[in-house]
């Protein structure tokens, strides 16, 4: 697997932070970066990644799911951990190693924002996963993601059916152990993002030094 399309605006200097977007299931690079603009970040430099499969209109980070682009046990497991080793690989190649990076994602991008961080502990800042998921198993990174314990946004919709409970527990468990978590769950929301989740993703982004905070 192989990222070769992205839309990205990078204009700041070698120390800025830039924040790698992980569109979900169908969706594509153009999804993500006017989000930037509801959590306090409209101005600050972006890479927007397509995922490489295509898929309906759009494109998907995983090939083989069990229903709604969700892979469960062994594959997913084997596709996170090739669709994040691709990303990895892109960053690599295209942001220079002085920035941050905060990786965000929705969906399966919000899985593999989080996967992010347990593929290369070193070269991810944070993570901010909306109505994302865990993988299953262990990764040769967990290790040293637990020495670090970077900040970590999970937020879901107490509603979001996509994925059974103990998934989403499971999630959060991960990461109370090898992050610095903040998890929000957002009562009546289903797979979705809303106004509260962009103003506590703000408030994450400005409590640790990603975004300036803003002054009405």
């Amino acid at each position: 697997m192989k990222v070769t399309k992205a839309l990205t605006r990078l204009k700041g200097t070698d120390k800025d932070p830039v924040f790698l977007l992980l569109h979900g299931w169908g969706s594509n690079e153009y999804d993500l970066p006017d989000l930037l603009n509801y959590c306090g970040a409209g101005s600050a430099d972006y890479a927007s990644l397509q995922a490489p499969i295509a898929y309906g209109m759009g494109y998907t980070w995983f090939g083989t799911w069990a229903h709604e682009g969700v892979p469960e046990g062994q594959s997913l497991t084997d596709q996170a951990l090739e669709a994040a080793t691709a990303i990895d690989e892109w960053v690599t190649a295209n942001i220079p190693a002085t920035r941050p990076v905060v990786s965000l994602g929705f969906s399966q991008g919000g899985l593999l924002a989080a996967h992010l961080l347990r593929v290369n502990p070193e070269r991810y800042a944070a993570a901010v996963s909306c109505s994302g998921w865990l993988a299953p198993g262990s990764l040769p990174g967990d290790a040293e993601l637990a020495a670090r314990k970077p900040p970590v946004f999970y937020g879901h919709g107490s509603i979001d059916d996509i994925f059974p409970k103990a998934d989403v527990d499971a999630m959060g468990e991960f990461w109370r152990a090898h992050a610095t978590l903040t998890e929000q769950v957002y009562p009546g929301m289903a797979h979705s993002m809303n106004m509260p989740e962009m103003r506590d993703i703000q408030r994450f982004l400005e409590s640790n030094g990603f975004i300036r905070p803003r002054i009405w």
